[in-house]
Order: structure tokens, then C-alpha cells, then sequence
């Protein structure tokens, strides 16, 4: 029975998720919208999601989940269709159109990592993912957090993503007046990307990515961000999705994997 449950309803998911394929953005209906670009340089990833590749190559079902708080969940989205889940979605289908991957939203705004931590069970190792993509660090910046704990947490969360068999991404905060205005935010980013080596597991540098929107780009705040400063808008969710999934999807590719990790691992039945 929870076999026919969990199978309609990813049925149901790549249903919407051939919708999400051919709808255009709000964004992209928008003839003034800035052109989307992204550096490889700042988005590629430094290692092989290996076992998203092999269920890649094998033709099997790919599950990702999107854990995180508020940025994932959407804050600042016109729709359900126009969060970063949802595009992502929607742009790895353009890239493989001929493989079945569900990305699940699993953000709850205003949580921490601890928060996330909690509800892992029931929200990320329910769903066997293949790939967890963990959106963290944001909320410990804005309301103040001690190094040493926050180290711990997200060692804690990347073992116990690594523990259910998934390929793990960190993404870390965004780059908007409330998060940078935090004297913490430099070492909320270092703090991850070192967790990330020490783990042996990749980060998109979302950070990176958004400030070269600005600074390079000259894309205005209002451009890619909500009125509130904080959360990215239709515009800029698309935009990170589109890097992401271009990330993704190289970093699956077979020559990532056999290029780095030797022979293939079997595959459990899903």
C-alpha cells in the first residue's frame, strides 16, 4: 500500500513537473528582464554526485529533496510553480528530457539547522533521495549563532544525509541587504565550504553566484530580490535554478563519475 502511495505521488510530481517544463517563468515573459547568466566558474560543482549518476545512467528514477527554510520554501515567490524547487524541476526535465526526476520541497520558513535536523526523518530520509540539496545557514546569521554549535549541526547533517546513501549539495546563504548587512555572514559562508572539504561533499556557492549578479552583472537588487531585501523574487529563484541545474547535470554525467570513482556501485531496487 505505501508503495501505490508514494508512486502516485510521484506520478502526480512528474506530472506537474512536464507542466513546469514548458511554462515560461513569470520572469521570462518579462522582455526587460535581465539575461540570466552564470560563471561556470562559481556554480560547477568540485565533485560527482555518484549516485545520482548511476541512477542517471541506469534509466532509474532520480528523488531530490530540498531541505531548507524559508529561500526553499518560496518567501517572495508570485506561485508554488515559480520557487526554486519547482524551476529546478522544470529545467533539469529541458536538460533530460528523457529521464524521470522529482525534486521535493521540503522548506519551512524561518528554521535553523537544528530545526531541519529534527525533522529529518520524516521530511528527507522518508523519501530515500539520491540527491538532498540542504539550504542552510541564513536564520543562524540573521538571529545570531555560536560557531562551535553550528559546526556541529552541519557535520551532523551532512553524515546523517551521507548515512541514508544520498548525494549531498550544501547551498548556502543568499546574497541580499539583511544577510550582508550581518557581520557573520563571511564566516556562516567559510564555515560551510569548510564543513563541505572536511566531509568530502559539494556546496553551490548560491552567495558567490548572487553577489556577481550585482557587482559584475550591475543587476539592481530589485531586480533579482523581493521588496523585503531578504528573499529572491520569480526572477532570481529562476535564475539560481537554472545554475543549479546546470551544475547538477554535469556533475551527474557518466565521465564526472567514471572519471573519479572507478567502477559502479549496484543499485538497490527502488
Amino acid at each position: 500500500m505505501r508503495h501505490q502511495i508514494r508512486s502516485g505521488l510521484f506520478a502526480g510530481a512528474l506530472a506537474l513537473g512536464s507542466l513546469l517544463a514548458v511554462a515560461p517563468t513569470p520572469a521570462a515573459t518579462d522582455a526587460s528582464a535581465p539575461r540570466c547568466v552564470a560563471p561556470a566558474d562559481l556554480t560547477r560543482l568540485d565533485l560527482p554526485l555518484r549516485r545520482t549518476a548511476r541512477r542517471l545512467a541506469a534509466r532509474r528514477f532520480v528523488v531530490i529533496v530540498a531541505l531548507g527554510s524559508s529561500s526553499t520554501a518560496g518567501a517572495g515567490a508570485s506561485s508554488a510553480e515559480a520557487t526554486y524547487p519547482s524551476r529546478l524541476m522544470a529545467e533539469l526535465a529541458r536538460r533530460l528530457p528523457t529521464l524521470s526526476i522529482v525534486v521535493l520541497n521540503r522548506g519551512i520558513g524561518g528554521e535553523r539547522a537544528v530545526d531541519m535536523l529534527a525533522r529529518f526523518d520524516e521530511s528527507v530520509a522518508a523519501e530515500r533521495p539520491d540527491l538532498v540539496l540542504w539550504q542552510l545557514g541564513t536564520n543562524a546569521v540573521l538571529r545570531g549563532y555560536d560557531h562551535s554549535k553550528s559546526d556541529a549541526l552541519i557535520h551532523e547533517g551532512i553524515r546523517r544525509i551521507k548515512a541514508i546513501g544520498s548525494d549531498v549539495v550544501l547551498i548556502d546563504p543568499q546574497f541580499a541587504p539583511k544577510v550582508i548587512a550581518q557581520p557573520e555572514i563571511a564566516d556562516m559562508i567559510e564555515l560551510i565550504s569548510s564543513a563541505a572539504k572536511q566531509e568530502n561533499v559539494d556546496v553551490f556557492h548560491r552567495f558567490a553566484l548572487m553577489r556577481h549578479w550585482q557587482d559584475v552583472d550591475g543587476i539592481p537588487f530589485e531586480i533579482f530580490l523581493s521588496p523585503d531585501g531578504l528573499h529572491m523574487n520569480d526572477w532570481g529563484y529562476s535564475c539560481f535554478a537554472k545554475a543549479l541545474a546546470d551544475a547538477i547535470a554535469d556533475a551527474a554525467t557518466p565521465d564526472r563519475e567514471s572519471s573519479t570513482h572507478g567502477k559502479a556501485v549496484a543499485e538497490e531496487p527502488r
